[in-house]
């Protein structure tokens, strides 16, 4: 099979990797990809949001099946235009994609049908924000509606913390259109976790669970990011929540968009907190997880485009996952996630050893890799355990100059603690 895989960033090139790695794949293109995928795929310089464009080159080269990774073309109704012109696609359509493109559809959804969350209230006007965090009290969440990258949650540890949220979302614009609604909700308490499935036609395929840790800096301390580092699996959860946290937040929430008449298919991410009174939902996403793709994808035993054909002609299919543990950082520009400095030249990358390397923000110069953008690069190890995975990670990293570079040094704390 011929594959093409859109989008630019670390979760795209696992993507890659992955069908790479698959025997039933004769051939990756990225689109547009990055420089540090050129080893894998075949480069498309055509921009996610050019479908037509996108179309037509699937149409040409004869593609069997194009993935989309971000959100962004997602949500604009990227897999609609595909599937208008006749072409296998893999991706929620634009009305399931409101999944995670509105969280305010997302929380009616699950008060709809059920599905435990945080209680919350949207607001578009500071006046009545600022009376229901009054009401309410610190700590709170505030989040801006629409497609923030990751960026757009604030979680207030004072009353006067989130009316200044309120304040950057609604009167500063700091997320554009993304912040011109807000949802305010209560904060909850517990262990955070990624349940990411592929669906497809009613038919849920759940991943290997991941932890993410959003935080800038250690400790988790700092501004919300697009995710630091992540590690699977997390043994600190137990197999009954995860059973539990399938048969009470995904299962009925794939049964929800299809009785709403949006039936979704693709990658279902569930971000999910354990409370004293059980799993909740804290966000849905409509696509895979950055950087919980990096390291839950490779332990995937399974052919992926054997399982990816399988699932998209509707045939059964039985998913095998490793049992080694997979652990990864995030090395981002300095100044990230409000001002990344670009252009700083990597360190000698060809000095690692027993890592994996996902390129996310990242440009081939004369002098060698270079940050452009944000998240630079996602650098992972397997072990037999979390704790394993962790020491032979770090044991490489730390032994680069990251001049430029930033990094969180605690990756994996909460399952070693």
């Amino acid at each position: 099979m011929k594959v093409m895989v859109i989008g630019r960033g670390g979760r795209e090139h696992a993507i890659v990797r992955q069908f790479a790695r698959s025997a039933s794949i004769e051939r990756v293109y990225a689109a547009p990809g990055n420089d540090g995928m050129r080893l894998e795929s075949e480069l498309v310089p055509i921009d996610e949001m050019d479908f037509a464009a996108l179309a037509e080159f699937a149409k040409e080269h004869q593609i069997d099946c194009t993935f989309v990774g971000p959100e962004q073309p997602l949500t604009a109704g990227i897999v609609d235009f595909f599937e208008g012109q006749g072409l296998r696609v893999f991706g929620p359509s634009k009305a399931a994609a409101q999944i995670e493109g509105s969280k305010t559809f997302a929380k009616e959804l699950m008060a709809k049908y059920d599905i435990p969350t945080a209680a919350y209230k949207t607001f578009s006007e500071i006046a009545p924000a600022i009376e229901f965090i009054r009401q309410m009290g610190a700590p709170i969440v505030i989040k801006a509606d629409g497609l923030a990258a990751g960026k757009g949650v604030v979680v207030a540890k004072t009353e006067e913390d989130a009316i200044a949220a309120v304040h950057d979302m609604l009167e500063d614009q700091k997320f554009g259109e993304s912040g011109s609604t807000v949802v305010i909700e209560e904060f909850l308490d517990g262990e955070e976790f990624s349940f990411m499935s592929f669906v497809y036609n009613g038919a849920i395929y759940p991943m290997e669970i991941s932890q993410d840790h959003k935080r800038a800096f250690d400790g988790d301390r700092g501004p919300n990011t697009g995710g630091m580092g992540a590690y699977s699996p997390v043994p600190q959860i137990s197999a009954e929540t995860v059973e539990a946290t399938f048969n009470t937040i995904v299962k009925p929430a794939v049964e929800a968009m299809a009785a709403e008449g949006a039936p979704f298919n693709g990658i279902l991410y569930a971000g999910v907190i354990l409370t004293a009174q059980g799993p909740k939902v804290i966000e849905f996403n409509a696509r895979f997880g950055d950087p919980e793709t990096q390291v839950v994808l490779p332990r995937m035993k399974s052919d992926f485009g054997d399982f990816m054909n399988a699932l998209l002609e509707g045939e059964k299919y039985e998913l095998e996952w490793q049992e080694q543990a997979v652990l990864g950082v995030v090395i981002a520009a300095e100044g990230y996630p409000d001002k990344p400095v670009k252009g700083k030249v990597l360190p000698n990358l060809a000095s690692l050893s027993g890592v994996d390397i996902f390129h996310s923000g990242t440009k081939a110069t004369s002098e060698g890799f270079a940050a452009n953008g944000g998240r630079v690069l996602f650098i992972s190890s397997e072990g037999d355990s979390v704790k394993e995975a962790q020491e032979k990670v770090y044991a490489q990293v730390n032994a680069l100059s990251w001049s430029g570079f930033m990094y969180r040094t605690d990756i994996g704390w909460r399952a070693l603690g």
